[in-house]
């Protein structure tokens, strides 16, 4: 059994974690056992300058940690280093055409590798971490993106329960995600955010912070897709919020 969360942990969390207020008080012993392996388990580095504090690595740990709560718990085993910078920083993106390579500079506030690695960018997490109903989290979006690649292929698809799941995942996210560039086309908003739209992978990181933030708009609008991810995260934060 964990022990207690240090106290010093407790009180970084109920500071700068909206989300955990909302957390039903049943949930949260299993979340602080969750992010003390989570913390044994990973390896944090600072980059661009950036010392990675106590403060750091527990805001992070109790975000991407709420991902795993009420289901079998592996602590995304293909990520193994969690990088941290303190802003956005600029990524380089290479492709090949032929015989002819190219290389593109990108500025990014996170990423995820299959590699093993999340990259984040501190600025942004300490402030989505700390507005919950902005309905934008770029770590549950970057540890969603990892629960994806557990199965080899980031596609919008994680490792559902069973093999009877899955013609309903594709029927329900597929037709969401369509509805959703539909929309787009028009010019009408929605509650999932645009980069949503850029392809399945990213539809369901954008559904993930939504389903988290903005649970009941999101019920309101995508029902099924609400469903769907209410069944695989095994959580209802819709009934989390005040009415």
């Amino acid at each position: 059994m964990k022990r207690p969360l240090p106290p010093s942990w407790q009180d970084i969390i109920e500071r700068n974690v909206d989300l955990y207020r909302y957390l039903p008080e049943e949930l949260k012993p299993q979340l602080h056992g969750h992010i003390q392996n989570f913390l044994e388990e990973k390896r944090f580095e600072g980059c661009g300058g950036l010392t990675v504090t106590e403060e750091m690595r527990v805001t992070i740990a109790a975000q991407a940690c709420i991902l795993l709560l009420n289901r079998p718990s592996t602590y995304f085993p293909k990520c193994d280093s969690i990088l941290v910078y303190p802003g956005a920083y600029v990524a380089q993106k290479r492709s090949r055409m032929g015989f002819v390579e190219t290389e593109e500079s990108s500025v990014r506030l996170g990423e995820s590798w299959t590699q093993g690695t999340v990259v984040l960018a501190w600025d942004e997490v300490s402030r989505e971490a700390s507005d919950v109903r902005g309905g934008r989290n770029v770590v549950l979006h970057e540890f969603a993106h990892q629960l994806d690649q557990e199965d080899g292929t980031g596609d919008g698809t994680p490792i559902l329960e069973s093999r009877a799941s899955y013609a309903e995942w594709a029927k329900v996210l597929g037709e969401d995600f369509v509805t959703l560039r539909k929309k787009l086309s028009r010019h009408e908003r929605d509650v999932i955010d645009a980069y949503g739209a850029t392809n399945e992978a990213e539809f369901f990181a954008v559904s993930t912070e939504v389903f988290f933030d903005k649970g009941q708009a999101l019920r309101r609008i995508h029902p099924r897709l609400y469903d769907q991810l209410k069944g695989y995260y095994k959580l209802d934060p819709a009934s989390w919020e005040p009415k």
